[in-house]
């Protein structure tokens, strides 16, 4: 018989180890980092076929992200467990409906990281054509970056702070510099017509919509490690506001920039549009704008390997998943759940490449983006639960946040949602075979 342990394991243990090396700049970074990535460096050229009327997404997810943000504040001031929606979802509906969002916030996490890593080995290419000319050499380059990710996050919880606030520093460089270019040199002549497949407006919406909100997910990675937080209570909701706001401004002025520096059918093509947009730099301009992208997209890579190790640790320190998931090494790292977790991604990776690079990032994008709908709809109506009789402001802020992600999941397609399922599916079995017998 195992002996009961205190729900608030994971935090004692988080502090044990680390000591709450997470203040609120390090928390600003993650929040920051994990969203500033593949997303806005690579969805100029994803955004090129629908037109202007992508800008209507972006507007969408910017406003429905930021609500589900400030539902993610309020829902991790009211505890300090580790887990974020695992933990949110659990004390709401109970224990099926918190590992299936622990499963579904898992998954999407380990999808996205090759998602990134195709991000990253694409900008390579920029300085490496011979990566930008084989399938198989980005394949193998974004395998490498991968490695070399998760091995920094074995390290321990310093070395993986260190490194996210340095890269999120850098990352915001080469944005603003693109913006900058294109208030100089930027022409309306570049901008694609409005709705130039002419699809009906709703479901062109639905799907820009769906694309623009892989960008901003990740901002509740800040409330998995609480227990490793300085005034947690505080610190977080901070953490996500700010940074919220600050990225939803980067990517509108940045998208817009590229598209007024590059032909829309140019955009459409390219494996690196930032790069492609800052030639008007000059000789060093794409050079300038590459490095920034793979500072930003290996920022973002840390920050989800780091998720990836900190989600199953949670669960199996609730005895929901094998206890060998939740063993730390000597730096605080659940170091076997990062390598069972970058090994699936690994797998995934070489499974899709045989779409084509914009193909296998579509793809793992739109299947990492629905699963993460899974768990806001789910956050959204637990804060539902606590704030409609008790603050109609908060209760109207929940419907938004649902409203949102039942509007997204409409611009998924019938594959992708059919993956989806067969994920959530598969968590019902998990859950009863992993569940712990009574003490």
């Amino acid at each position: 018989m195992v002996p009961s342990e205190p729900r608030n394991a994971a935090s004692r243990v988080c502090r044990a180890a680390s000591e709450k090396p997470l203040g609120l700049w390090a928390c600003w970074a993650l929040v920051v980092g994990c969203m500033i990535g593949s997303g806005v460096f690579m969805l100029p050229t994803l955004m090129a076929p629908y037109g202007l009327i992508s800008f209507g997404g972006w507007i969408i997810a910017g406003a429905g992200s930021i609500a589900l943000g400030l539902i993610f504040g309020r829902l991790a001031a009211r505890t300090k467990r580790d887990g974020g929606p695992y933990i949110y979802a659990q004390e709401a509906f109970g224990g099926y409906v918190g590992f299936a969002m622990a499963w579904a916030y898992w998954f999407s996490f380990v999808v996205g990281v090759p998602v990134v890593a195709i991000a990253f080995a694409g900008y390579l290419g920029v300085f490496l054509p011979a990566i930008a000319q084989s399938s198989t050499a980005q394949a193998v380059t974004a395998l490498a970056a991968m490695a070399a990710f998760t091995i920094i996050n074995i390290r321990g919880l310093r070395e993986m702070s260190a490194v996210q606030i340095a890269m999120t520093l850098l990352k915001v460089v080469p944005l603003f510099a693109i913006i900058g270019l294109a208030a100089a040199f930027g022409t309306p002549a570049n901008l694609p017509a409005f709705n130039p497949s002419n699809s009906p407006i709703l479901t062109t919406l639905s799907a820009v919509t769906l694309i623009a909100l892989w960008p901003f997910t990740g901002f509740e990675v800040v409330t998995l490690p609480a227990g490793a937080v300085q005034d947690p209570e505080r610190t977080i909701p901070r953490a996500l506001v700010a940074g919220m706001l600050f990225v939803t401004f980067v990517y509108l002025a940045a998208t817009t920039a590229v598209m007024l520096l590059v032909p829309a059918q140019t955009l459409a093509q390219s494996s690196a549009p930032f790069a492609e947009a800052a030639r008007a730099f000059g000789p060093w301009g794409a050079p300038f704008i590459a490095l920034g992208a793979l500072i930003a997209t290996g920022g973002t890579l840390n920050g989800l390997i780091f998720t990836t190790g900190q989600m199953p640790m949670a669960v199996a320190l609730d005895r929901h998943a094998p206890r060998w998931l939740a063993t730390t090494n000597a730096g605080g790292a659940p170091y076997l759940a990062l390598l069972l977790s970058s090994g699936i991604g690994a797998l995934l990776l070489i499974a899709n490449y045989t779409r084509g690079f914009i193909g296998a990032f579509e793809f793992l994008l739109k299947m990492a983006t629905s699963l993460s709908l899974i768990y806001y709809f789910v956050c959204a109506l637990a804060e539902l639960k606590y704030s409609w009789r008790k603050s109609g402001v908060w209760g109207v802020a929940a419907l938004a946040g649902l409203a949102y992600a039942a509007f997204a999941m409409l611009g998924s397609g019938l594959e992708v949602l059919g993956w989806g399922l067969a994920l959530m599916t598969a968590s019902v079995p998990l859950y009863f075979l992993l569940r712990p017998s009574p003490s």
